[in-house]
């Protein structure tokens, strides 16, 4: 058995940057049902900068996977957020190492002169508050696709 690849889909890894909230809309929907483990959580208050290590499903190739008859797949992605003033959080157990939560959504609550706040909604009730001075994310994609382990698209209540 062989490793999926970009190749294979003929598809590039995703690169994508936002600097406003209907472009982070499309970043929310390739990220919807991303998993991370709490230890791949990082901040950076110096650099101002928030950053997720996300194992997202590949939400672009889902249909493709369908008719091609082929696994449904996964791929590791960085998630980062530039010009971060302030993180809060809340459901989360940073002490407890092996917590593993699955994103549902960001939006962003536009402030005054381009600030605002960039709300991570994960399951279970946990949430990340991100105070940006600008809206500034991008998500890109930094390993090859690899096979769901569940092997099925994620479900969730709509």
């Amino acid at each position: 058995m062989t490793d999926a690849s970009f190749h294979d889909g003929r598809e590039a890894p995703l690169n994508l940057g936002a600097e406003d909230a209907e472009d982070l809309q499309v970043i929310s929907t390739l990220a919807q049902d991303a998993v991370f483990p709490v230890t791949e959580m990082t901040w950076q208050p110096s650099q101002r900068r928030f950053g997720l290590l996300l194992n997202r499903f590949r939400w672009e190739d889902k249909d493709a996977a369908t008719r091609r008859d082929r696994p449904f797949e996964r791929v590791q992605a960085v998630l980062v957020f530039n010009s971060v003033l302030s993180v809060a959080s809340q459901g989360i157990d940073r002490s407890d190492k092996d917590m593993v939560m699955s994103l549902l959504s960001i939006d962003f609550e536009a402030g005054e002169d381009g600030a605002g706040q960039v709300l991570l909604t994960l399951a279970g009730d946990g949430a990340i508050r991100l105070k940006v001075e600008a809206l500034d994310a991008t998500l890109k994609d930094v390993t090859r696709p690899y096979k769901a382990p569940s092997g099925q698209v994620p479900h969730h209540p709509e």
